[in-house]
């Protein structure tokens, strides 16, 4: 079993799985729409996908460090910003920081399920949940840039071990 996976709750878990699957689906989606998946970006996302915690912009910076001495702030912020405009990350606005998008490729609205217990964040894409929420967004003509729902509490694996 590797690191990534001994940091997910659940311990049949694939975490491995989840990375590459990542990473290939960036370089696929990058290759397709001619932008470029820098060696910086590509290890600003491996990094973000070591777990399925949120990771915050500074807690990157001090991993790549060691990897590129010359690394600043504005580095790891452009590279998040790529990575935000091509979908291949959301950034968890409750926490100031930032996970890997598991529905690259597609746009898309997202719940965030946040446990408070082991940090770990689960993106959901409930359509029934997120058809009521445009109708009531279309019965008060707002017109909405963006939507993200985040919600802390107990994920499942907290749950039954409490």
């Amino acid at each position: 079993m590797t690191l990534s996976q001994t940091q997910h709750p659940d311990p049949a878990h694939d975490h491995d799985h989840c990375v590459h699957t990542a990473l290939t689906t960036a370089a696929h989606l990058c290759t397709a729409r001619g932008v470029q998946l820098t060696p910086i970006r590509h290890q600003v996302l491996e990094l973000i996908w070591e777990s399925h915690k949120a990771v915050k912009a500074y807690e990157l910076l001090d991993r790549i460090k060691p990897l590129k001495a010359a690394a600043k702030p504005a580095t790891i912020y452009r590279a998040l910003d790529f990575l935000i405009s091509q979908g291949l990350i959301h950034r968890v606005e409750s926490l100031n920081a930032f996970i890997g998008c598991r529905c690259s490729g597609r746009s898309h609205e997202q719940l965030l399920l946040i446990c408070k217990h082991c940090q770990q964040v689960e993106e959901r894409t409930p359509e029934i949940m997120l058809k009521a929420l445009a109708k009531e967004l279309q019965s008060a003509q707002f017109v909405a840039h963006s939507k993200a729902i985040e919600i802390h509490g107990i994920c499942k694996q907290c749950a039954d071990k409490a």
